[in-house]
């Protein structure tokens, strides 16, 4: 679920022209809107399985209002600048709770953060809203993206790291919701970026080789907290389960 009249991602997550511009009138919009939308799906008789309450919210939502940043130092200033975050996040999470009983089925609670592979930015990211009193049971799932093109280090190993650590600290479900691998790059429109595992081809195989990967890593999370992967090139999903 994004909150945007456009697509929302880490460099864009512009708040709605229709939506009001301070927090607390902001924040009881958004509580309506997933609480509306929630409703919708359940009068569309459509059971859905996970909510995630924004997409890939690494620098907050609804900007400027709820924008947030991981880098600021020193960590007061950190926990600071996610307050805002933390007051849309909770409305956010609300909303859900206005329709969960009126639901055929309560769906898990995802929070989709990028860069999954970066350990650091995770552990400071939910370190910094709950800091900010939202608490860890607030969602179901986490939800993660990796791509081999947003940084050499988005490699394999960092990405088991990086979830195993949090498997390991919040024992909560995940996912690789997002990640995919070219079939064709050859720069005949852009230079061709250079990849996180510069050993794969960019071919056909080479996406199922990523895949195969990616996989394997989300399968090893430990307590079999590893539930699924969804690829963009291929278009499909993998449950894990």
């Amino acid at each position: 679920m994004i909150y945007s009249d456009t697509w929302a991602d880490p460099q864009k997550q512009y708040l709605p022209a229709a939506w009001p511009t301070t927090l607390h009138p902001l924040a009881r919009t958004l509580r309506k809107y997933v609480r509306d939308t929630l409703t919708s799906f359940q009068k569309a008789n459509i059971d859905l399985a996970i909510v995630s309450l924004g997409n890939e919210i690494r620098h907050g939502m609804l900007w400027p209002v709820g924008r947030a940043n991981v880098d600021v130092q020193p960590w007061s200033k950190t926990v600071a600048n996610f307050s805002n975050l933390a007051v849309l996040y909770s409305a956010a999470r609300a909303g859900v709770e206005d329709v969960a009983y009126d639901l055929s089925h309560r769906p898990q609670v995802m929070i989709h953060v990028d860069n999954g592979w970066n350990l650091t930015l995770q552990q400071r990211w939910f370190g910094a809203l709950i800091a900010n009193g939202v608490k860890t049971d607030a969602w179901d799932v986490f939800g993660f993206s990796f791509y081999p093109f947003y940084g050499t280090a988005a490699t394999f190993a960092n990405l088991k790291t990086s979830l195993n650590a949090i498997a390991n600290k919040y024992k909560k479900p995940m996912q690789v919701v997002e990640t995919d691998y070219p079939a064709i790059c050859n720069g005949q429109w852009n230079p061709i970026p250079e990849s996180s595992e510069p050993e794969i081809g960019y071919n056909v195989e080479g996406q199922l080789v990523w895949m195969k990967n990616v996989i394997k890593v989300v399968r090893e999370v430990p307590y079999g907290l590893g539930q699924g992967v969804c690829d963009h090139s291929l278009g499909f999903g993998t449950s894990l389960l």
